[in-house]
């Protein structure tokens, strides 16, 4: 900052920058840059203006300092001047490369100069953001990129790209900083990040063509979508008067006088597509299956409208017109080649496929009739705000040219609730000239729109967990009243189907995957009716043409479908502790103890609270915790048996977490409710997470609290879940073991054995065994039973999809590589990929 003001003032550049002989030295241009590469590091330390020089000033203060204080004085200062350099020379590249498809462009982009700190800072933030952990560093690189992104690919100047270049320089200078390599690697996302990313794109595509419009002399490739996107059209006086002498350009001259009129209101009503893009966006971050749909629709009208303009560049023009002379209210003459027009107006039909490929990921849906209530909600306002402005305007008659009568303003009345001028096909009947006709005129659509808009935003914030079908309220009330096993409340998750017994008390949670019908868990209902429900399951399964598969059962459904001649394998261990008995006294219990010691010491207490009401401040630090424990690993978040962030969102699902004094939350585990005849008598650990910075024995700490916790309350018991593809020996193991495999008995077991060992570098089944082992369970086989052997391909199929739907090409061949690049020793599992040995229980999602 003192080099930045010491020059400004010696060479007498405060207050109109640099000039005369000075000013080739020190700016930076596309064209002079041959000449005097130096200014390739001078440009950062000179601005145009004392505007210049207060915002950089402030720019440098605010992020600069803290950014210093990371990277450290002279990692700093290369970082700052080593990435202007790159983004001036990356600009400068760009825009030579590009003189062939847009020339427009490039015509205005030669004309551009480069002067400021803000592409130093850029670049030195950017590259600082290689220090922090995963999840801050994605964040913070998602958002500067994407703003960056907006305002070269809309505003379009040469700063704009040189900031863009200084940025993509500080990324990939940050590691080396940092004293690691750069690598490209493409993290895994839960499904609310990628809600996140997705709803991102789409907020970005409406934000872009209302900045374009905004700014008088955007350039960008995309600025063109603001004639799709708002109706925002500068008037110059001059033209409209030239419009108006000429009896032939009513219309257009009608459509002029409109746009000058236009205020606050007619602005918001010009960009009222982006501004309900924006609005749906907000919904597709919450995962609403109703804001998806709206987005489609919103950008399914923009892709066909800009598909409109595209062929009317590409077809030839017909007889008597004149070739290219426009495609509605783009001038075509401006345009250097036409795939400069036609490839910025293909991102609406991006945008409609990216919203097509993740339908997935927005299942939220509201409560029952909360949507024919909104619609009632709308038309109803929509209604009263039309015999509003119709009454209205018949008192106001007189500020309006000319008076309207009561047939002209109810025809009048569709325009008032569209975009300004999307209805221009003939001369407006009449134009406010009044200050109250005016209020009128423009306000109505506002009015509408921003009571609307509250009324969806509303139906985003109704709590999705209420939304029980007929179905799930059935079985929530069978699971309720009957017993229930450990891994019951899992049936209740999104994705399964019911089944229901013929009696109607017991039921069968399943979904259906590559034809077979595969269910979770022991059939819940009475004990004395489990033959049943598994024989009607079955025949119901074959009568539709499934595979029946009975997944994660004990051995009493095992004992059955045997007696039935079908095959079982041992698929996982439960472990479970008796509460009875829970004391953790003595020396098998050390390093449980020694968790709760240093627990004490560093302040650090567990509390129990539920997900849903939980204080915002917790709420936001579960979410980062989660995420970035994805975001750390390469491997898509697995479902089916294993809970995320939407399962713990349940007000009958119990989170445990570990807080120190400041209020930091260091790791967080949820419980699922186990009932036995209307009362809950034990707990399910289900969702873990441990902040990478935090407390390292805070999950062993936690587990010892809620087992103490949930004693003293009086429940039966806990269990720690199962871990797949891992059992114990002929003896309770100790943590040395190291989850060593029992000898397996026939060819599925061995099998199971071997990809067990296998997936164990990635996904570390065998070390979460023994981590379990810490706490001395009981342990209990789980078994998967199925009818064929013949069908085990089809359902080994249908398990990976119910775990991994989200699995693909990318991520199977990092598998590959993880699983093949160093081999197991015998006995001996590693440690879970991409954690330091703490933390078998960092990889419980898995």
């Amino acid at each position: 900052m003192a080099v930045f003001w010491i020059l400004g003032i010696a060479t007498g550049s405060i207050l109109h920058g640099p000039h005369g002989a000075l000013r080739p030295h020190t700016i930076a241009t596309p064209l002079s840059l041959a000449g005097h590469w130096w200014a390739l590091a001078a440009a950062g330390f000179w601005s145009r203006n004392l505007t210049g020089y207060v915002l950089g000033t402030i720019l440098v203060a605010l992020v600069g300092t803290p950014v210093e204080r990371r990277l450290g004085s002279v990692r700093f200062a290369v970082a700052a001047l080593a990435t202007q350099a790159i983004g001036i020379v990356a600009a400068t590249a760009f825009s030579w490369s590009v003189r062939g498809l847009m020339g427009s462009w490039f015509s205005v982009l030669i004309t551009h100069t480069y002067l400021g700190p803000s592409a130093l800072i850029c670049g030195a933030t950017m590259a600082a953001t290689a220090t922090l952990g995963t999840l801050w560093r994605r964040r913070l690189r998602l958002a500067a990129m994407a703003l960056l992104a907006l305002l070269a690919l809309y505003s379009g100047s040469f700063e704009d790209l040189v900031r863009l270049g200084a940025a993509g320089g500080g990324t990939l200078l940050g590691p080396l900083l940092a004293g690691h390599r750069p690598r490209l690697k493409f993290p895994s996302s839960s499904r609310r990040e990628a809600r996140v990313l997705v709803s991102l794109i789409v907020a970005t595509s409406a934000v872009g063509p209302v900045l374009a419009g905004l700014l008088p002399h955007a350039v960008g490739p995309l600025a063109v979508l603001r004639f799709l996107f708002t109706n925002i059209q500068p008037v110059d006086p001059s033209h409209l008067q030239a419009l108006c002498t000429d009896p032939a350009l009513a219309r257009d001259c009608a459509g002029a006088q409109l746009q000058l009129r236009a205020g606050a209101g007619g602005l918001f009503m010009a960009i009222l597509p982006s501004f309900l893009l924006l609005l749906f966006a907000e919904g597709m971050r919450r995962g609403r299956r109703f804001a998806w749909v709206a987005a489609l629709l919103l950008e399914g009208v923009m892709a066909t409208l800009a598909g409109t303009y595209i062929a009317g560049i590409l077809l030839p023009a017909a007889p008597g017109s004149t070739p290219n002379e426009g495609a509605g209210a783009i001038n075509l003459t401006e345009f250097h080649h036409p795939l400069s027009l036609v490839l910025p107006l293909l991102l609406p039909v991006l945008v409609v496929v990216l919203l097509l490929a993740t339908y997935r990921l927005f299942k939220v849906s509201a409560p029952p009739k909360t949507y024919p209530g909104l619609l009632v909600r709308i038309l109803a306002t929509g209604a009263v705000l039309a015999g509003v402005y119709a009454g209205a305007g018949l008192l106001l008659s007189g500020g309006f040219t000319p008076p309207p009568g009561l047939a002209q303003l109810v025809a009048d009345i569709p325009d008032r609730f569209l975009p300004l001028g999307y209805l221009l096909d003939v001369p407006p009947a009449f134009f406010p000239q009044s200050t109250a006709a005016v209020v009128l005129y423009e306000g109505t659509g506002v009015v509408f729109w921003a009571v609307t808009a509250v009324f969806v935003w509303k139906s985003f914030l109704r709590p999705a967990h209420h939304r029980h079908g007929a179905d799930e309220d059935h079985a929530r009330a069978i699971l309720r009243a009957q017993e229930s096993s450990p891994l019951s409340w899992m049936t209740m998750w999104a994705g399964n189907t019911y089944w229901f017994s013929s009696k109607g008390t017991g039921f069968v949670a399943f979904r259906v995957l590559s034809g077979i019908a595969l269910s979770l868990g022991v059939p819940v209902g009475p004990k004395s009716e489990l033959r049943a429900c598994v024989e009607e399951f079955s025949r119901f399964a074959v009568g539709n043409g499934w595979t029946p598969c009975f997944y994660s059962v004990t051995a009493d459904v095992k004992d059955i479908t045997t007696s039935l001649g079908w095959g079982s394998v041992q698929v996982a261990q439960e472990t479970i502790l008796s509460l009875d008995s829970v004391t953790f006294k003595g020396k098998k219990y050390q390093d449980v103890r020694t968790a709760v010691n240093k627990a004490a010491t560093e302040g650090i207490r567990a509390e129990w609270l539920v997900y849903p009401t939980a204080p915002l401040a917790i709420v936001d630090q579960i979410q980062a915790i989660s995420e970035e424990w994805v975001a750390d690993r390469r491997m898509p978040e697995m479902g089916f048996t294993l809970g995320g962030l939407d399962e713990i969102n349940d007000p009958e699902v119990r989170c445990l977490v570990a807080l120190d004094r400041h209020g930091t939350v260091h790791a967080v585990t949820s419980w699922l409710p186990v009932y036995r005849n209307g009362s809950v008598v034990g707990w399910t650990l289900d969702f873990m997470r441990r902040r990478g910075t935090g407390f390292r024995a805070s999950i062993e700490f936690l587990i010892a609290s809620a087992a103490l916790s949930l004693k003293d309350d009086g429940f039966e018991f806990i269990s720690l879940s199962g871990a797949p593809l891992a059992r114990t020996g002929p003896h309770v193991p100790s943590p040395l073991d190291q989850g060593v495999p029992a000898p397996a008995t026939g060819a599925m077991d061995r099998v199971l054995d071997w990809l067990g060992a296998t997936l164990e570098p990635v996904y570390g089944f065998r070390s979460l065994l023994a981590f379990k082992a810490k706490f001395q369970p009981r342990y209990e086989t789980l078994f998967m039973a199925y009818p064929d052997a013949a069908a085990l391909p089809s359902i080994a199929n249908a398990i990976a999809r119910a775990y991994l739907p989200q699995f693909t090409f990318r991520q199977g061949l990092y598998l590959a590589r993880k699983i093949t690049r160093r081999p197991l020793r015998a006995g001996r599992p590693r440690a879970p990929a991409g954690s330091p040995q703490q933390s078998p229980a960092n990889h419980w999602g898995t």
